[in-house]
């Protein structure tokens, strides 16, 4: 049996404390929810729909500034990873941009298990691709 992997680690800059203690409390939710806490009414709309997905650790990063997160997996979770990061900028930096790149690995060598991705997340959108897809688009 092959163990697969999903990893990345960001550092994301936040505007102040009260921003980095907002995204740990709501990360550290989100992952009691995943682990089948019941959700709140007032967890955010934007987040309900990934938290079955959230296999990420969210720590606090050390920017610039001081205030931020450290988010990193060897699990995936890359899409609640995009929603988490587009809902902290449409509150804390409605203008930013967060870009990150995953890589997939595998235990064992298998023909279907290697790869990545990247994506570009801003307030309004989440671009993301696969080398897979990209392999696809351009073999044609």
């Amino acid at each position: 049996m092959a163990d697969y992997f999903t990893n990345f680690s960001l550092i994301v800059p936040l505007p102040t404390e009260a921003a980095e203690k907002y995204a740990l409390d709501l990360a550290h939710l989100a992952f009691q929810i995943h682990l089948g806490d019941d959700m709140p009414n007032d967890f955010p709309v934007s987040l309900r729909d990934v938290v079955k997905d959230w296999q990420f650790d969210t720590d606090p990063g050390d920017p610039s500034n001081g205030w931020g997160l450290w988010l990193h997996s060897d699990g995936g979770g890359v899409d609640a990873l995009c929603a988490f990061l587009q809902h902290l900028l449409q509150r804390f930096d409605p203008t930013g941009r967060v870009t990150f790149e995953w890589s997939n690995d595998c235990s064992k060598p298998r023909v279907d298990a290697y790869g990545g991705g990247a994506a570009i997340v801003t307030a309004d959108k989440i671009k993301s691709m696969t080398t897979g897809g990209w392999l696809e688009k351009h073999a044609a």
